[in-house]
């Protein structure tokens, strides 16, 4: 595909708001869990929360690498539980600057969205799921009032301001 040419000054917020979002919830997710958690298994067949760490990272770089033109995607071997982590967020953020830095995009915002980005948000409520089902629940938030800002991609997130 050639490189979208006008991307609207709109579509293109939404989309750093979108991922802003992914970071904001999976920063709440994995705030305080044990590294343990990260082998958690809930049965034969299913991905343990390290697993589907390393996959949300790689959709990431995936994601990057379709934006930039040249899509490649690649199983990366789970690291430890805290570097997982620390991957997966330095990835999210390298897709986000490439964005922020209003670099030609070789796809449209919607399919950046409906691709990788749905399919992360898919991937951190599994793991909020899985935090519960291994004991380390969290509390619930009213997320419409958080504090959610683009170019927040980190672990570093604002304190949330309605948990119940």
């Amino acid at each position: 595909m050639t490189p979208v040419q006008k991307i609207a000054t709109e579509e293109l917020a939404l989309l750093r708001h979108a991922l802003a979002t992914v970071a904001y919830r999976a920063a709440k997710t994995l705030r305080d869990a044990p590294a343990s958690f990260g082998d958690f298994s809930c049965g034969e067949g299913g991905r343990t929360p390290r697993q589907i760490l390393a996959h949300m990272g790689d959709l990431y770089d995936w994601a990057l690498s379709i934006a930039a033109g040249k899509q490649v995607w690649n199983d990366a071997e789970p690291l430890p539980w805290e570097k997982e982590v620390e991957r997966f967020f330095a990835s999210l953020k390298k897709f986000d600057d490439y964005l922020a830095a209003q670099s030609a995009l070789h796809e449209t915002p919607a399919a950046l969205f409906q691709g990788p980005i749905a399919d992360s948000l898919t991937h951190v409520g599994q793991l909020a799921m899985l935090r519960r089902m291994a004991g380390h629940r969290m509390k619930g938030e009213n997320y419409h009032k958080a504090e959610i800002v683009a170019g927040r991609v980190g672990a570093e997130q604002a304190i949330p301001r309605r948990e119940f």
